[in-house]
């Protein structure tokens, strides 16, 4: 009976013992199943498009790594778990992210366009008041068609400079609608006569 005793006593103290070193193994599985999903989440861009919501899985991530640096392998398997979840999420909302920024640089180029038409015709009637901004002119309308034509080839593979290049082209609009204004507004330039040349002299 005895025997028997100390027989249940050491299987139990080595079932108790073999839990102990599997729990103290580093969480691998679920570290590699939250750095794929992490991948993922880059991929889709969410370091761009979801950028808080990347930050705050990251930030799960780097907690789990440091807890395994510590030996808390429970905590850092469970960190590891939501830092999965969160990155996933980051995923999905990167996709919706880009289609929405993507829809506004889209909007905002066609809406440029049509201020460059409007300012067009504005720049038509004060064109005698122009000439010497002529060639000014001339080199913005040209860098403006070509910026137009960029930005649109830019939105399905790089929207953010698509974005970029669509603050420049606003840029250039902002400065003639403001030149062409003055220009609007200045009364026109009287001919000085041959008579007022000499008494000047």
């Amino acid at each position: 009976m005895k025997r028997f005793k100390y027989s249940v006593s050491f299987m139990m103290v080595l079932a108790l013992a073999l839990v102990f070193i599997g729990c103290a193994k580093p969480p691998e599985a679920e570290k590699a199943a939250a750095k794929t999903a992490m991948d993922t989440a880059v991929s889709a861009g969410a370091d761009k498009f979801a950028v808080a919501d990347f930050a705050a899985a990251k930030q799960v991530w780097d907690a789990s790594e440091a807890q395994v640096k510590e030996k808390k392998y429970d905590e850092a398997k469970a960190g590891y778990v939501a830092a999965k979840g969160a990155f996933e999420k980051a995923a999905a909302a990167a996709v919706a992210g880009k289609k929405a920024m993507t829809d506004e640089v889209t909007a905002t180029v066609t809406g440029l366009e049509e201020g460059w038409k409007n300012l067009e015709v504005a720049a038509k009637a004060v064109e005698k008041k122009m000439k010497d901004q002529k060639e000014a002119w001339d080199a913005d309308a040209k860098a403006f068609t070509e910026g137009v034509v960029a930005a649109k080839g830019m939105i399905a593979t790089d929207v953010n400079g698509a974005k970029a290049k669509a603050a420049e082209l606003k840029a250039i609009i902002d400065k003639w609608d403001v030149a062409i204004k003055e220009l609007a507004a200045a009364p026109p330039a009287k001919p000085e006569k041959k008579a007022d040349k000499k008494a000047k002299k």
